[in-house]
């Protein structure tokens, strides 16, 4: 049976298995509970049994729902980030909390030994963090929490506050990061970029030797089952790569893994838009970073685009040229809105063509190509559908003007999210949960999207600015090339 016809017989088995939605309130609620069930005090977790700690982009996109709630908290899940943060500016993607068991999850910090092998690095004294990253939505998230109460943050300091450490981030990226050369942020391991298992990194994967599996013990394989998790061949290259960057002292530019990745660019991209506003908002100029973003908008245009897919694809820095698999990575840069107008059309194309199949075949966006060869509608980003990628690109569509396809996005977002008690991801075709539930960004995304008038962002009102709320949410056109 050839890829198309399984697909066919998978609708054909499974159908479309949407429950009917509660109502917004009973939704409303239900989000907030998970949120704080999942608070800690000074931050949040994904999962309480699957993610007992605290991670990077997670939080970013945590703090983005939770605005709804009580900015005070919001503004706390980032400065709570943001104060382990190493002195290279790297942010570090998992924070360890000091009360969990180190074998409640791997690789805990005895593996990472941030305080020894990160000593070089900068790595903070008071915490026990990991050494790789994660995509940096933390401007965005801290300006759209910022506009949730204004009053709030100018009287607690807050941008004041994490402006600095925002600033040092960005500036680890581009400067320490820029391994191929073109001006875009590589990640050096698969972890870093979000989307773990993805069929993007099977090709630069290949060229690395996988750690023994007796050398590392597998804990989400206690709480998530085996057919929705990385396989044992792929978690012992993870392990391999991150044991080898530890080993380096976190050293950038020697690893054997270094992709240039759209969507980790494109967030990078958003998140200097941002800085450049809360810059304004503190009396300073925004300019030089929303010129800076432009010319990254242009790098990404230059390194990643494929006229041919009608998407971006990642980078082999080490190898060398595309990787040709389509995944939601490639359009993610949707969010940007300095993208020429063909680009945006294409990429609109493809979301609702046959490869991703948005309003036909599928109610969110699969984490990768239908078609493809590597496609598993379960497997950890081998396929299945994520709430914050289909939130980033709802944000996108809306951004661009597609607003009937926004809407739906949206629509479709909260019934997943209603249906599966807040699922870590879903079955792209059937909305069958998958992974853990009462997960943290589900439900904060969740509320953002229910919010009558969500956003509140950043105005455009000239060239060069970037609406990060409220222009992305009612669709009003900007410059786009």
């Amino acid at each position: 049976m050839d890829r198309s016809a399984q697909l066919t017989a998978h609708r054909a088995e499974y159908g479309v298995v949407y429950d009917p939605p509660r109502t917004p309130r009973s939704l409303h609620v239900r989000a907030a509970q998970v949120l704080e069930g999942n608070w800690t005090g000074t931050s949040t977790v994904p999962s309480r049994s699957l993610y007992p700690h605290q991670w990077s982009w997670d939080s970013a996109f945590i703090a983005i729902g939770l605005r709804h709630l009580s900015p005070l908290r919001a503004q706390t899940e980032l400065e709570t980030l943001l104060a382990a943060q190493w002195a290279d500016g790297r942010v570090p993607h998992i924070v360890f909390n000091p009360s969990v068991p180190l074998d409640a999850y791997f690789p805990s910090p005895d593996f990472w030994r941030s305080s020894t092998a990160g000593r070089a690095a900068g790595a903070p004294r008071t915490a026990q963090t990991s050494g790789i990253v994660q995509p940096p939505v933390h401007a965005l998230a801290a300006w759209l929490v910022h506009r949730a109460d204004p009053g709030l943050s100018r009287a607690r300091g807050f941008l004041a506050g994490v402006l600095p450490r925002l600033a040092a981030w960005h500036r680890y990226l581009l400067h320490r990061r820029d391994l191929g050369g073109g001006g875009l942020t590589s990640v050096v391991h698969p972890w870093e970029q979000g989307m773990d298992n993805s069929p993007c990194w099977d090709a630069p994967l290949s060229r690395v030797t996988p750690a023994p599996a007796r050398s590392f013990r597998r804990a989400d394989l206690a709480h998530g089952a085996p057919e929705d998790r990385p396989t044992d061949l792929d978690y012992g290259r993870y392990v391999r790569l991150a044991t080898d960057y530890r080993d380096g002292r976190y050293a950038d530019g020697e690893g054997d893994f270094a992709v240039e990745d759209p969507s980790f660019n494109a967030l990078l991209i958003a998140s200097e838009h941002a800085l450049a506003e809360i810059a304004h908002e503190l009396g300073a100029t925004g300019t030089a970073r929303h010129a800076r973003a432009e010319r990254l908008t242009a790098a990404l245009v230059e390194r990643l685009w494929d006229p041919a897919a009608g998407m971006f694809f990642c980078r082999d820095v080490r190898g060398g040229g595309l990787i040709p698999e389509r995944s939601v990575s490639g359009l993610t840069p949707l969010l940007l809105p300095g993208l020429p107008r063909d680009i945006v059309a294409a990429l609109v194309r493809t979301v609702r063509g046959p490869h991703f199949g948005l309003g036909d075949t599928t109610r969110l966006v699969p984490s990768y190509d239908l078609l493809g060869e590597a496609f598993d509608p379960h497997r950890y980003w081998r396929g299945p559908a994520w709430f914050n990628t289909s939130w980033l690109l709802e944000r996108g569509l809306r951004l661009h003007g597609e607003r009937q396809l926004a809407d739906d996005l949206r629509e479709s977002v909260l019934e997943r999210a209603d249906g599966t008690d807040f699922a870590e991801y879903v079955d792209p075709y059937t909305g069958e949960a998958c992974g853990t539930t009462g997960f943290s960004w589900t439900a904060a995304l969740a509320l953002d999207l229910l919010q009558e008038h969500p956003g509140h962002g950043v105005s455009r009102a000239g060239a060069g600015t970037f609406d990060t709320g409220d222009f992305a949410r009612t669709g009003k056109g900007g410059d786009r090339g």
